[in-house]
């Protein structure tokens, strides 16, 4: 479980970005984040993929409270957290399947396990023929892909997505979504940023919504069918 109580965000000696917001996120549930442009969605992502720690509040990951959690601790919980970047972040002297391999590779996985998986996956995103692609060759959207299944390719315990559908077309977004869906039934537990109200409607899931640095959660009333 993660839970965020009284969460307040600031930059520096800014105004706060994040006001008191409080949410559980339990495991193997599937979340909605939505909110208009300045909402404060990133910072709350960055706070859930842990590039920050909050300037107030209590914020607890798998249970460990993050305020007492040592620097040294931090990497090895970040390997547990699977991470969608709406700019990619790609290693650009890296192939698409050196880029997908990696989480697997600093795993220690065994190099049979990391080709059999690594191929897979890409092929299951459309892009055994690009494996052996730099970044710099890719599209818009094959980064996207790679990005994605880099992001999966560990079976993560938490998956946040920023955007993750908005470089590709639409029956790609139904491929990926129904990668995520699958992925969080396993039990991993998903986060995914969006604008696109379609996207939150096929799915039927939790919506934590941010207005102005606050959160508001709507709950669905019942168990989502899934449409993916």
């Amino acid at each position: 479980m993660i839970t965020f109580e009284n969460v307040g965000m600031r930059y520096g000696m800014g105004t706060e970005i994040l006001q008191d917001v409080s949410f559980s996120l339990e495991k193997g549930s599937f979340h909605f984040l939505t909110g208009p442009s300045g909402a404060g969605k990133t910072t709350l992502l960055k706070l859930l993929y842990l590039a920050h720690r909050p300037s107030r509040g209590l914020v607890n990951f798998f249970g460990k409270d993050l305020a007492t959690l040592h620097r040294s601790e931090l990497p090895r919980m970040r390997r547990r957290i699977g991470v969608v970047f709406q700019d990619f972040r790609l290693f650009d002297h890296l192939t698409a399947f050196e880029n997908v391999a990696l989480p697997l590779r600093i795993k220690g996985a065994k190099k049979i396990q990391v080709a059999d998986h690594v191929e897979e996956l890409l092929s299951w995103v459309g892009l055994k023929d690009r494996m052996h692609a730099k970044p710099a060759t890719l599209s818009g959207g094959e980064k996207q892909r790679v990005a994605i299944a880099r992001a999966v390719i560990n079976k993560p315990d938490l998956l946040v997505a920023d955007e993750p559908t908005g470089n590709v077309d639409p029956e790609m977004s139904r491929r990926l979504m129904h990668l995520f869906v699958e992925l969080n039934k396993i039990g991993t537990t998903t986060v995914i940023a969006t604008h696109d109200a379609e996207l939150v409607k096929a799915i039927d899931a939790p919506v934590l919504a941010l207005d102005k640095g606050k959160l508001s959660p709507r709950q669905t009333a019942e168990e989502p069918e899934r449409a993916f």
